[in-house]
């Protein structure tokens, strides 16, 4: 019998090679965030194999309307330049034909796919299926916090010396994410990686050490809260929340967690102390509060909400805007609270640009005068200080600046607008950035004043949910504080429910000033349960009123247009 040879396998019998992949790096620019409702304007991509370029693609394309002023900030496409281009139904064919039996490759690959895609089926076209990489997940895992703030496009490319700086044109950036792309293909490489395959399943992959402490959680409650890991030392390294502790506890220890931090989180981790709460809010709230209490290193959120600040409109014979920590019962108006003082200050810049409010910090009175500054001199400011401006006259410009952080913002917002378009026919796209940047952080900012005003000034409000499995959800809230919270069973009368609610909540004093009893993020959290469909209000004790044109309204205008940009290509981490 002739002797069996034991044969070692090659990597082309274990998968596709990556050196024989062909990618196609895919860049789009947009009318806007969502595929439903905008419009590409640009397609550009690179296809690559080995190493080596072997073509590429990029043509302009005609949206088939206005683009926003924001976009056109964001990258230098304007209507004339577009005017000319073929539409999609041309493009997207093109592109389709010149991508055919490659692998797409895209940083944030849901934005740019998902338009692909969108457009297909709008135009009638099937999807070919291609298999897709996304450079953001892959650089999750292969790209650690000390070596960049962010997974953006820019800053890879900056970590890995790209040879083309991304400009958000869409074959520049394409460009870009090829030199991210084969920088990744090395640290992967290195890891022994070396197909396709087993690409497409690297980030599943679950450390043995992350899997053998599935233990801790076999006896967490099938019940909503908070479950907090702590080491061996009981310190709490990371607070989070779920509707089923046991459940979501045991995804940190399988392939659905991909965060890497994580992953060094449960390394540490001995133990997990779970907290039950009557209802998803109530966890939400406490996992905010424990949060803010222990500050844990895992936790990238709400770890310092005590450094919140607000802009002021002081009250004075000339008012100006003034950046401060607390708020105070004292007829001023409020915007924010802002998450650092940049922010608040970005805000002010946005009032400076189009309304001649003064700049300067020293208190003026109707009896004094002083010399001018330069911003006089230049038509920005009404030079009070010198005389040259009333108090009532200086009153009105002030008005202005109060309408739009406590009632209507359109006005102002309207000038903001106008500031952009100027600048944009000038060409002077970073000048229109920035003003664009300072609106966005103004008209959030007053948009959360407003909105939890009503809240915070109430000594009561009780409100109800339909329960998931049946009866009723009910919150007590005491100046914008979550007090209480209970569940009634289905079929039984919740007035006792109601009442017991009421008198067990927790006593809470009304706040000096505009804040909250608590912190804003915790009010913010329960503003958003009573705007959810299906919340009744039981009891108010206060008067709930916002203004008709409020900062929200031109808000949910604003967001849709910016969701690219504060992106900036990559999706946020939930956690």
């Amino acid at each position: 019998m002739p002797t069996a040879h034991a044969i070692q396998a090659t990597f082309d019998d274990l998968g596709t090679p990556l050196s024989g992949v062909t990618f196609v790096v895919v860049d789009l620019e947009t009318t806007g965030g969502n595929p439903r409702s905008n419009r590409i304007t640009e397609i550009g991509a690179v296809k690559v194999r080995g190493g080596e370029v072997l073509g590429e693609f990029q043509t302009l394309v005609n949206p088939g309307g206005p683009i926003p002023a924001f976009i056109s900030v964001l990258t230098g496409i304007t209507d004339s330049m577009v005017a000319s281009a073929p539409g999609i139904a041309a493009a997207l064919p093109a592109f389709l034909e010149f991508a055919a039996g490659s692998v797409l490759v895209a940083h944030n690959a849901p934005f740019d796919i998902g338009f692909l895609r969108a457009n297909c089926a709008e135009l009638g076209h099937p999807w070919p299926g291609h298999q897709v990489i996304d450079t953001v997940h892959l650089a999750r895992q292969l790209v650690s916090r000390d070596e960049v703030p962010n997974r953006k496009l820019g800053s890879l490319a900056q970590l890995f010396g790209a040879t083309i700086t991304p400009d958000h044109r869409a074959l520049h950036d394409a460009q870009a994410t090829v030199d991210v792309l084969h920088a990744l293909l090395g640290r992967v490489g290195n890891l022994g990686v070396h197909t396709l395959e087993e690409l497409a399943s690297y980030t599943s992959r679950v450390r043995p050490e992350q899997r053998r402490k599935r233990y801790l959680a076999d006896d967490l409650p099938r019940a909503p809260g908070v479950y907090i890991f702590k080491d061996d030392r009981a310190r709490v390294l990371y607070v989070g929340t779920s509707v089923d502790i046991q459940r979501r506890v045991r995804s940190y220890f399988t392939a659905s967690e991909h965060r890497s931090r994580m992953a060094q989180m449960v390394g540490l981790a001995t133990s997990v102390t779970p907290i039950v709460c009557a209802t998803v809010l109530e966890a939400q709230v406490r996992e905010l509060r424990l949060i803010a209490e222990h500050k844990p290193r895992f936790n990238r959120r709400s770890r310092h909400p005590e450094k919140g600040v607000w802009l002021k409109l002081t009250v004075e014979t000339f008012p100006r805007l003034s950046v401060v920590r607390e708020t105070r019962d004292d007829g001023a108006e409020y915007a924010g609270p802002f998450g650092s003082r940049a922010m608040a200050e970005m805000a002010a810049a946005a009032v400076h640009e189009v309304v001649p409010l003064r700049q300067c910090t020293k208190r003026l009175s109707a009896t004094t005068t002083s010399s001018s500054c330069a911003l006089a001199e230049m038509g920005r400011c009404g030079a009070p200080c010198t005389g040259q401006q009333s108090p009532q006259d200086y009153a009105q410009v002030a008005a202005r600046v109060a309408e739009a952080i406590g009632g209507d913002a359109r006005p102002l917002v309207d000038d903001l607008h106008e500031r952009m378009r100027r600048l944009c026919e000038s060409e002077r796209f970073e000048e229109a950035a920035t003003v664009r940047d300072r609106m966005l952080a103004l008209v959030r900012a007053a948009d959360r004043a407003q909105r939890m005003a009503p809240l915070t000034a109430s000594p009561e409000v009780v409100a109800a949910r339909p329960g998931a499995v049946g009866g009723w959800e009910f919150v007590c809230v005491r100046y914008g504080k979550l007090a209480g919270t209970t569940l009634s069973p289905p079929g039984a009368d919740p007035r006792p429910y109601i009442d017991a609610l009421v008198d067990s909540a927790e006593v809470v004093a009304r706040p000096v000033g505009r804040a909250p009893a608590t912190h804003p993020e915790e009010t913010e959290k329960i503003l958003r349960w009573l705007e959810t469909p299906q919340v009744r209000m039981v009891r108010i004790e206060g008067e709930w009123s916002c203004p008709v044109h409020g900062a929200g309204e031109v808000r949910e205008q604003l967001e849709p247009l910016m969701s690219r940009v504060d992106n900036g290509f990559e999706t946020s981490a939930t956690a």
